[in-house]
């Protein structure tokens, strides 16, 4: 049974400026004291939680890969409401929808391209080299595997016709919530993959490794390296239309230190120089796989 939500509803009292109506193909509880809608399964890990916890996007990560598909993010970022973010970046799909050349798909790295929360302006890397293309990005800095997935289901792409999609997700289930695991992780690229190809059979994706970050020996560049390994057993690539862009050897020394001058101060994040590297890389696709008939 499917049912139609406004998410100002979802959310808490002035949280959101925007309504929007949004298709959940599934039966949804009514709205928690958090303001996300919770199945009856997520209700059984966070009814006794403190509120800090009442988060299907953070509780879920011990129940993974099982209730990814329908976790939302928790909270806010960026200084608004996560879910209001969601609805502007579906509105922003629904206005463009159709035929697109490229679709960028992941967390804020992706965002940072350039996107239509950011004044929609693409950076000067990927004006340099993909100007041509038509190009959305529904990126959003700070989403795990489980946020870009529920995303997907829940009007993110609806509508949308692209000839190529970029996918790079990951980064944050290792930052924020290592307890989702090396193994687990890598499936959740796999089903971000799975989803794509379903929604969007005649595109093309392209799965574009977690990129290193910090330095050797911190558990984050670590859990990331484990990560993109898990990923190669998978033979994601297997499907002639999923093609693997393995950015690891482009910023990193031979030592294993990461590319300073690629990256903003925090060392994790890219600079225009490190945007300028991975856009030298995605080129050679682009340009066969947005281009195809």
């Amino acid at each position: 049974m499917k049912r139609t939500f406004s998410l100002f509803s979802m959310l808490l009292a002035g949280h959101c400026s925007l309504a929007l109506a949004v298709d959940y193909p599934y039966q949804t509880a009514e709205p928690q004291k958090n303001g996300w809608p919770l199945t009856a399964e997520e209700r059984a890990y966070v009814v006794d939680k403190p509120e800090h916890e009442r988060r299907p996007g953070r509780e879920s990560n011990k129940h993974l890969p099982s209730m990814w598909p329908v976790c939302p993010s928790a909270g806010h970022w960026g200084g608004t409401s996560w879910l209001d973010t969601h609805a502007k970046l579906v509105d922003y799909v629904q206005t463009n929808k159709g035929p697109i050349d490229i679709l960028l798909v992941g967390d804020s790295i992706t965002q940072q391209w350039g996107s239509p929360l950011d004044k929609g302006v693409l950076n000067d890397a990927w004006k340099k080299h993909f100007a041509k293309y038509k190009t959305i990005n529904i990126g959003i800095g700070g989403d795990k595997l489980q946020n870009v997935l529920w995303r997907l289901d829940h009007g993110g792409v609806a509508g949308l016709e692209p000839k190529l999609i970029v996918l790079m997700i990951g980064n944050n289930n290792m930052f924020f919530t290592p307890e989702t695991g090396i193994e687990p992780a890598a499936k959740g690229v796999q089903m971000c993959v799975t989803n794509l190809r379903e929604k969007f059979s005649m595109a093309d994706v392209i799965v574009a490794k977690i990129l290193p970050c910090h330095a050797p020996g911190i558990v984050f560049y670590e859990d990331i390296k484990k990560t993109n390994a898990a990923l190669d057993p998978l033979k994601l690539d297997r499907d002639p239309k999923v093609h693997i862009l393995d950015l690891t050897n482009d910023f990193l020394n031979v030592d294993g230190t990461i590319k300073k001058p690629l990256f903003t101060p925090d060392n994790i994040h890219l600079s225009l120089e490190g945007y300028g590297v991975y856009a030298e890389r995605l080129k050679p696709l682009v340009e066969t796989l947005a281009t195809m008939p």
